[in-house]
């Protein structure tokens, strides 16, 4: 395929990853696995997590702040990797941006369609995700007939940020919130949080191991090749050149940390106050 000059100008572009704190990095490992070319650039909004209990017109916000930084930092698409944010307004995004924005919603959706066998389909995710009931409305649409169930689990972003999961209080938080959708029979279970998968295991164990996770952070990456494919906008070059930088509103510390456990490597952050 021949490679246009403007091919060649934004195979140096990056993605943007917005996210509410270090959850969007379950986004980051998988797009560095899956499409190893391309740079990277996160903003994790650290000194306003959570953003599940707030209003959507603050988290709306919160994103359009996030987005005019990253305009002036050479991306060419932009991943709203928390659901909260997602959920309270995508198409806002949409609009304001020339450059495409995803969110993570509906691929989800999509996989959980794909793999439920029983039709019922439980959902998990911060107060303002389900609250907003993005997700029941995107599965109905798909299917009428579904049975859907969803639960609000707001301790869960809190357990990852401070690096908590391994412990015996998480276990009984994660019986808790779980066990309702155990009794609803769901033989699939949408982790609608970018943070949940970093509990997976604990999730699976309490759900039992015949319930499938569909993770956001997976599904979403397909999602972005395929737009980077068909926009042209997919980095031609097979170099090892990609780049990551890593920016947050609140102390860096604690985020270098979680992501050095994620992604398996030291990280740098830089604080930017909006």
């Amino acid at each position: 395929m021949t490679v246009t000059d403007e091919q060649l100008i934004n195979a140096h572009k990056a993605i943007g990853v917005i996210d509410s704190g270090v959850g969007g990095l379950t986004v980051v490992s998988e797009i560095s696995r899956r499409l190893p070319h391309e740079s990277i650039i996160y903003f994790g909004d650290t000194a306003r997590m959570p953003y599940g209990p707030r209003p959507n017109e603050e988290v709306r916000r919160f994103v359009f702040e996030i987005i005019d930084f990253l305009k002036h930092q050479e991306i060419k698409l932009i991943v709203i990797a928390c659901n909260s944010a997602t959920a309270a307004g995508l198409s806002y995004y949409q609009r304001l941006c020339e450059q495409p924005v995803v969110g993570v919603i509906e691929p989800g959706v999509r996989a959980a369609l794909q793999h439920s066998h029983n039709r019922r389909i439980g959902v998990i995710g911060t107060a303002g995700t389900i609250g907003s009931g993005e997700y029941e409305k995107a599965l109905q649409k798909n299917d009428g007939s579904l049975h859907i169930a969803s639960k609000a689990c707001p301790l869960f972003v809190l357990l990852v940020e401070n690096n908590l999961v391994d412990t015996p209080e998480a276990q009984k938080v994660a019986e808790e919130y779980l066990e309702p959708l155990v009794g609803e029979g769901v033989d699939t279970l949408i982790l609608g949080c970018t943070h949940y998968p970093l509990m997976t295991g604990l999730i699976q164990g309490v759900m039992g191991s015949s319930v499938q996770l569909i993770n956001s952070a997976e599904e979403i990456v397909t999602e972005v090749d395929d737009i980077l494919i068909n926009s042209g906008l997919k980095n031609p070059l097979n170099s090892n050149s990609s780049r990551y930088r890593f920016f947050v509103s609140g102390d860096p510390r604690p985020f270098e940390e979680v992501g050095f456990k994620l992604l398996q490597r030291e990280i740098k952050a830089y604080q930017v106050r909006l």
